[in-house]
């Protein structure tokens, strides 16, 4: 995880947000021990805030790993609500269903192995909250997949807007500034950049131009780009 809060910003925001309970803990615990990469609790809490203050009914993952985003989601879901989980690794998949069942949300939650692009296709909205989390240069994709389904009030978060091992920040930083100064000069930094970089900068710009949606982007974990539908 390339964090883009320093190690003492981190460790504050965690310390006074909401503790983690005990299958969140382990489920922290394991993401450390196998270097597997997740939100981490800081961008989780902040999901399920985004949850509570939108009043979610329905959520909707793409890319959901061993369920540890949607774990923090669940608790902010009524008891008839519902959270589509996606994964295209089936250990995967069923880890997040025991962990999810641990939690007991297991019957808030359902489970699609398979693309997400494709899942989404066999769902009706709408949806309260989405999350993208899939490879990024799909991530603009997968918007136009899921925009039409979400209602206004409802929040599309973006991870990894910032930075991740595979993006190089320094490029995206100049393809961002650049589209200021025209698509020509945008162009010309992006293609110098990798297919990842090009996928978080064309989805900013999309969501940016995109008049029914007003987007910031908040540095907590890797960076998150939050789309709220305003018409």
């Amino acid at each position: 995880m390339v964090d883009v809060l320093t190690t003492e910003l981190s460790r504050f925001v965690r310390a006074a947000g909401p503790d983690p309970d005990d299958t969140l803990t382990e489920m922290d615990e394991f993401a450390r021990e196998e270097g597997f990469p997740h939100v981490g609790p800081e961008v989780g809490a902040f999901l399920r805030f985004v949850a509570r203050l939108g009043d979610a009914d329905r959520i909707f993952e793409f890319g959901s790993g061993y369920g540890y985003s949607a774990y923090w989601f669940a608790e902010a879901l009524p008891a008839d609500g519902e959270i589509v989980l996606t994964e295209v690794d089936e250990a995967e998949l069923e880890q997040a269903r025991e962990y999810m069942a641990a939690g007991g949300y297991d019957d808030v939650a359902r489970y699609e192995l398979g693309d997400a692009l494709e899942t989404v296709e066999r769902y009706e909205g709408p949806f309260d909250v989405v999350l993208l989390d899939l490879e990024k240069h799909r991530y603009e994709a997968a918007f136009e997949a899921v925009r039409s389904k979400v209602p206004v009030g409802g929040v599309v978060v973006a991870d990894n807007a910032i930075s991740a091992n595979v993006i190089e920040f320094d490029a995206l930083l100049e393809i961002v500034e650049a589209a200021d100064g025209g698509e020509e000069s945008a162009s010309r930094v992006a293609a110098e950049s990798n297919e990842h970089t090009r996928g978080i900068a064309a989805y900013l710009e999309r969501v940016r131009d995109e008049p029914a949606f007003e987007t910031v982007v908040v540095p907590l974990g890797e960076g998150i780009a939050v789309s709220y539908r305003v018409e």
